[in-house]
């Protein structure tokens, strides 16, 4: 008995070392090296830009099996800041992000492959899966003694599938979201 517990022992050891290890980080909001940011077309004319002040999430990857990295994302949309309180106030109103009724914004991944992460993004009480297009910008060892990796991405989506009927025009049916995420590793 005592032989076949040192086996199964030693053979889960001899697999856990031929196994990959994500190594996890949480986004470093609080150093202001994560963005969450968006714009979207003013009739045609412009660009409008904005971004989302509060956030946070974390990630898990791996660089031997970048396949299996995973990431979650919470977003405060009161927090969102076009830079004009005005139009701040109609953007967290019914007719946008209705921040009353749905205060929090959330992407959870489900599939990472060839740059394309896969997920699901909860907005404005809708669920709709979202792909987003990522690189990776770098790692490495920060002053601090610890570690860092950094991503960024970008995708878009058309205002109507989270539900946001407001219509500003032909051109401005889809938003763009860029985000920029620095994580440091746990």
């Amino acid at each position: 008995m005592k032989k076949t517990i040192a086996t199964s022992l030693l053979a889960l050891g001899l697999l856990s070392g031929t196994a990959a290890h994500a190594e996890d980080y949480v986004i470093d909001t609080e150093g202001m090296h994560a963005f969450i940011q968006f714009r979207i077309q003013h009739l045609g004319y412009s660009w409008l830009y904005g971004r989302f002040d509060k956030f946070s999430g974390n990630f898990s990857y791996d660089e031997k099996q970048p396949e299996a990295a995973k990431i979650e994302v919470t977003i405060d949309t009161t927090s969102v800041n076009s830079n004009h309180a005005e139009r701040d106030k109609h953007l967290r109103g019914d007719d946008f992000l209705n921040v009353e009724k749905y205060p929090e914004a959330k992407f959870v991944s489900t599939k990472y492959s060839g740059g394309k992460l896969e997920g699901n993004l909860t907005l404005n009480g809708v669920t709709k899966p979202l792909t987003i297009d990522v690189k990776e910008i770098g790692a490495g060892k920060d002053p601090w003694g610890g570690f860092r990796r950094g991503f960024e991405g970008s995708t878009k989506f058309a205002l109507k599938d989270f539900d946001i009927k407001k219509d500003l025009g032909p051109a401005s049916q889809e938003v763009e979201m860029i985000l920029s995420v620095e994580g440091v590793r746990k």
